[in-house]
C-alpha cells in the first residue's frame, strides 16, 4: 500500500487531497457525496468577522474552460461558525482547516485568537487574496503587509498557519517569502485571477460586480508555473497547489512541480465526488508506478534547461 501521508510544516495530513474553500460549502452539504474521512482535509467556506450578504447576483458565469465568480464571501460570521458549524466539523474524521478573512489586520488577529482556543481545528488558512470584496487584495499584494499579518496571527495562536496567495501580483515569490519569514507553516496557491465577461449586445459586464475571479482548468498552467517558481526559490516552504485540478494527472503535475498537497475546487461543482475519487486514483497510479510513498514524487520536476540533470 502506498504511503500517502504528507507533512506541511507542523501540519500532518493522511493524504495530499484537500478541498478548496468556497467550493465545498460548510462541508456538511457534501457528506452525501464524499466519504469525508478519506480526504486529507477539508476547508470550509471563508469566515469573516461579521456576517456578509455577499455581492448581488448574478455572481457566477461559465467561461471557456473555467468559471468566473464574484460571490463576495457570503457567510454568517465567525460567531455563527463557531456555534453552528464547528461542532459538526469536529465529527468529520479528517483535518479541518478554517479559512478566515478580515477587513483589516485586527480582524484577522481577533478571529485567529478565537479559533485558536476552540478544539477541533488542524490549521488556519489566511485568505489574503479574495478579489471579489472591497480591499480584498490590499493585503495580499504587499509583501510587507503579508509578513506583518502572519507575524501578528502567529503571536496569538499555536495552530499551523497557511497563507493563501493571490496570483494578481508581479512577483509571487516575494509574497511567499514574506509569509514564510512571518512564520507561515505553508502557502496555498493560487486564488483566482481577476477577469471580466461581457455581454456585448447589452454593453454590460455579465456579473453584477462587473469583475470576478477566474478558476478552473483555464488557470492550471499559470498555477503550475507559480507553484514551481516558489518551490525552486523557497525549497523549505511547503506548498498547497490549487488551480484546475480535476484528475489524478492534474494532481500529480502539481506534486512533481513542488506542491506537498493539492486542493480540489471548481471540479467539485460539476463532479461532487472528484476529491474522493482522487484519493483512490492517486493510490492506484502510484502503485502502478511502484512508488512506495507520495513523498518520492513531490518536487521531482526538473528543468529542460538544466543540462546537469
Amino acid at each position: 500500500m502506498v504511503d500517502l501521508r504528507v507533512r506541511l510544516g507542523r501540519l500532518e495530513l493522511k493524504n495530499p487531497v484537500l478541498v478548496a474553500s468556497g467550493t465545498f460549502g460548510y462541508v456538511r452539504e457534501m457528506a452525501p457525496f464524499v466519504r469525508l474521512d478519506r480526504l486529507g482535509g477539508v476547508i470550509p467556506k471563508t469566515v469573516t468577522y461579521r456576517p456578509r450578504a455577499g455581492n448581488p447576483t448574478p455572481r457566477t458565469v461559465e467561461t471557456a474552460s473555467g468559471l468566473l465568480n464574484a460571490i463576495g464571501l457570503d457567510n454568517d460570521g465567525i460567531d455563527h461558525f463557531r456555534e453552528h458549524h464547528l461542532p459538526y466539523l469536529r465529527t468529520v474524521g479528517t483535518a479541518v482547516i478554517a479559512n478566515i478573512a478580515g477587513e483589516d489586520e485586527d480582524q484577522f488577529v481577533a478571529m485567529a485568537e478565537m479559533l485558536g482556543g476552540d478544539p477541533g481545528l488542524a490549521a488556519l488558512e489566511l485568505n489574503v487574496s479574495c478579489p471579489n470584496v472591497s480591499h480584498g487584495l490590499d493585503l495580499g499584494i504587499d509583501p510587507d503587509a503579508v509578513g506583518r499579518l502572519v507575524r501578528r496571527v502567529r503571536a496569538v495562536t499555536s495552530l499551523p498557519i497557511i497563507a493563501k496567495l493571490t496570483p494578481n501580483v508581479t512577483d509571487i515569490v516575494a509574497i511567499a517569502r514574506a509569509a514564510a519569514d512571518g512564520g507561515a507553516d505553508a502557502v496555498s496557491l493560487i486564488n483566482t485571477f481577476r477577469g471580466l465577461v461581457v455581454n456585448w449586445r447589452k454593453r454590460r459586464p455579465v456579473l453584477a460586480n462587473d469583475v470576478g475571479g477566474l478558476s478552473g482548468p483555464a488557470i492550471k498552467p499559470l498555477a503550475l508555473r507559480m507553484v514551481w517558481e516558489i518551490a525552486r526559490a523557497l525549497p523549505d516552504l511547503p506548498i498547497i497547489g490549487i488551480g484546475g485540478i480535476a484528475s489524478v494527472d492534474d494532481a500529480l503535475e502539481f506534486l512533481v512541480a513542488g506542491a506537498s498537497a493539492i486542493q480540489v475546487g471548481t471540479a467539485t461543482f460539476y463532479d461532487p465526488t472528484a476529491s474522493d475519487r482522487l484519493v483512490d486514483d492517486l493510490t492506484r497510479i502510484l502503485e502502478e508506478e511502484k512508488v512506495g510513498s507520495v513523498d518520492e514524487v513531490i518536487g521531482t520536476l526538473r528543468s529542460n534547461r538544466d543540462v546537469s540533470v
